[in-house]
């Protein structure tokens, strides 16, 4: 009897345990905040990497997150929604570009803000995009160009 009360204590204190870790990675994810922000779109011709839920930064900054991604059947260009915060205003002539953390990184939304006085708004579109650059494809030119001597 004292062995099956024991395992039970401990039983109960797993799951306690697994509740919390459950609560905190819920807590630190961005699916329990409200996107409480406005979109905007950008059109890629490759967006390796990138995934529901990356990051939108300016100046290494977080401002947003992509929402949604789909490809245009008639360009067939990655299109791309982005979730910006309701706070940060950006001008007509930003740039859009798919960034890398690293070499073991995941891909993230670069915005430059330009200069102009006009600000995007709700369902605009960023029609200044830059695609990702794919490190193998790097890796193949660097390799092409050494042994073609």
């Amino acid at each position: 009897m004292q062995r099956s009360l024991i395992e039970t204590i401990m039983g109960a204190i797993v799951l306690i345990v697994a509740g919390l870790f459950l609560y905190l990675a819920y807590q630190t994810t961005d699916i329990a905040r409200d996107n409480d922000g406005y979109t905007l779109v950008g059109r890629f011709g490759a967006v390796d990497g990138l995934t529901l839920g990356s990051d939108v930064r300016i100046g290494g900054v977080k401002v947003g997150t992509v929402t949604e991604q789909k490809i245009d059947p008639e360009l067939f260009q990655a299109v791309i929604t982005l979730t910006i915060d309701k706070d940060v205003h950006v001008p007509t002539d930003t740039t859009a570009a798919i960034a890398s953390d690293g070499l073991l990184g995941g891909e993230f939304v670069k915005l430059t803000p330009g200069r102009e006085k006009t600000l995007l708004k709700d369902g605009d579109e960023i029609t200044d995009t830059q695609d990702v650059v794919a490190i193998e494809d790097l890796l193949g030119r660097a390799i092409f160009l050494i042994t073609d001597q």
